[in-house]
């Protein structure tokens, strides 16, 4: 992941509701939630959501799909990983036990697709 894409994925989680959206969105798995249920979850008014999803979908970290009359959205895993591979990139100074329970953590969301995340948490 280049600097500036992981600028900007940072800044669009550096807000409060944007975060708590990707966080629903990221346990949801791979099926998603529709967008009014993302509103109702979050007690969040549908203009701040729309305006919250376009800047996370904008740092691609979650797509849309179309279900009918319904807009479903998930987290993007690969970049979420990005993210997190490039946070860690340089981790550890020589000092692997610095880093060894970041690398499992990171080494299970790779073959993730949200259904594992739950126990991620309470890793």
């Amino acid at each position: 992941m280049e600097s500036k894409a992981a600028v900007a994925s940072l800044s669009a989680l550096g807000h409060e509701g944007r975060l708590a959206i990707f966080r629903l969105l990221v346990k949801a798995g791979s099926q998603g939630v529709p967008a009014g249920e993302v509103a109702r979850r979050l007690e969040m008014l549908p203009n701040s959501l729309s305006a919250n999803l376009n800047v996370l979908s904008h740092a691609g970290l979650i797509v849309s799909r179309r279900e009918g009359r319904s807009i479903i959205y998930s987290a993007a895993y690969g970049a979420m990983s990005g993210l997190l591979g490039f946070l860690m990139e340089d981790c550890c100074g020589g000092n692997p036990e610095i880093c060894a329970p970041l690398n499992e953590i990171l080494a299970r969301a790779a073959d993730c697709d949200g259904t594992c995340l739950v126990e991620l948490e309470t890793a």
